[in-house]
């Protein structure tokens, strides 16, 4: 990444040597001869370094560096004098300049004290990133339900939480697979480790080996610096990797090696690193049909699947629809600060009849949504879109038994996969049916959707 820096200075000889010195170095560099004209530029731009000279006519150093603070500007800023001495240093860092230079300096000095501050702003933004991730810690206690299919799951994931092996989570779009994956993190030892998570399908291919891997410096063109991958970072926590059926063909068998051997090959290096990383992994696909069509390798497959949990989709437990949507409503709330409205009866039932497509994230999206429209403190059926309430009426009109039976039937799949941790075989007996018969339900019911 370009890093932009801005330079104040009013002497012109100094700025151009500034200027030369950081181009090279990899800086994008904008200059100003006067405070006043450098926070006109400070309107315009964004910068994350400012090196600003002390003594300069309008207004000098600590004026403007007072003016920084008023404005509440975020920019790191190392302040430079020809003139300078102990006590000047000491106000400059009291008035929230990050170091102080003195001229004249050599080049190699002024890279030096940029890179640490780099570093300082680096340490702050993963200390942020970290008291965030630590108040998302979701565990089972986070998890709402009601339904047997959703109690059978979280006690799933309560007694592999403890283990090391991998976690492959499949459902559909907007089920709430990360949801699980966090709760698998923050329920097990490594709670107080990182919880880092990445999709597969929103990496570039040409990116994502590095992403996950990380690479020496001059690895590749642009490799201007070591970085660590995400294997790396979440080192005794957990990495989640999300929709792995994306993870392009030529990265799968570096995969498998690294949770194979527990060590990870930046690239660009032949050194292996030891990692202490749990992985989970997240599909909306059928990974044994990828595998079956040459898209993923069988031998990763089995390594991921080693534990199997299955998300059911909303329409499959109705019974969950109520506690989600006053769930939904609650928090949506309190985060804008509004009473918490109620859900009219008739609207709870026409939530439940609806089939959402889009599973739990949908039932989000759309309480918030009509929170947005609806400010009473009852939210009530005329708040519902009418292309819900038409499929509603169509809904309730639906007295065809057999498609009732097919949907218990559905059910009674889902609960005897959830009974044997995916074990077709097991589940085939628990039903009294053949593995061929529940086999072919399975696909039957995948391609319906």
């Amino acid at each position: 990444m370009i890093r932009h820096i801005l330079v104040i200075d009013d002497e012109p000889g100094m700025r151009s040597m500034l200027r030369m010195v950081l181009e090279r170095a990899g800086y994008q560099v904008s200059d100003a001869e006067t405070g006043p004209e450098g926070l006109e530029l400070l309107e315009r731009e964004s910068f994350s370094l400012i090196l600003c000279d002390i003594r300069m006519p309008e207004m000098d150093g600590m004026a403007f560096l007072k003016e920084l603070q008023r404005r509440r500007v975020a920019a790191t800023v190392i302040m430079m004098s020809a003139y300078g001495s102990l006590d000047t240093a000491v106000e400059c860092l009291k008035q929230g300049a990050y170091d102080y230079i003195s001229k004249p300096f050599k080049p190699d000095e002024i890279i030096l004290t940029l890179r640490k501050a780099e570093e300082r702003m680096r340490l702050l933004r993963e200390n942020r990133l970290l008291k965030k991730e630590l108040a998302r810690n979701e565990t089972l206690d986070d998890l709402v339900y009601r339904s047997s299919v959703m109690a059978n799951l979280a006690e799933q994931v309560a007694q592999v939480a403890v283990a090391r092996s991998p976690v492959l989570v499949t459902g559909e779009t907007g089920t709430g697979k990360e949801l699980i994956a966090r709760a698998l993190h923050f329920s097990s030892q490594r709670k107080d480790g990182p919880f880092l998570a990445v999709n597969c399908s929103a990496i570039a291919p040409s990116l994502l080996e590095s992403e996950l891997f990380g690479h020496a410096r001059g690895a590749f063109t642009g490799a201007d610096k070591a970085r660590d991958g995400l294997f790396i970072a979440a080192s005794g926590g957990t990495l989640f990797l999300d929709e792995i059926g994306e993870l392009p063909l030529e990265l799968q068998p570096k995969l498998l090696r690294v949770l194979q051997e527990e060590e990870v090959r930046r690239v660009g290096e032949t050194r292996p690193r030891r990692i202490d990383t749990r992985v989970v992994v997240a599909t909306a696909r059928n990974l044994q049909d990828e595998v079956d069509a040459g898209r993923f390798r069988s031998d990763l497959f089995f390594r991921l699947a080693v534990i199997e949990l299955t998300l059911p989709p909303l329409r499959e437990r109705c019974e969950d629809i109520p506690l989600l949507a006053e769930h939904f409503v609650r928090t949506i709330a309190h985060r804008e600060r509004r009473p918490v409205p109620k859900l009219h009866p008739e609207v709870m039932a026409r939530l439940q009849a609806y089939h959402w497509p889009g599973n739990v994230r949908e039932l989000e999206n759309f309480i918030e949504k009509t929170m947005i429209f609806c400010r009473g403190d009852e939210i009530s059926i005329e708040a519902l879109p009418w292309e819900m309430r038409r499929r509603n009426r169509q809904a309730s009109r639906d007295l065809s038994l057999k498609r009732a039976v097919r949907r218990l039937e559905r059910e009674y799949i889902h609960k005897a996969l959830a009974e044997t941790d995916g074990n077709r075989t097991k589940a085939a007996k628990l039903l009294e049916i053949s593995l061929r018969s529940l086999m072919y339900k399975i696909k039957e019911y995948q391609e319906e959707g």
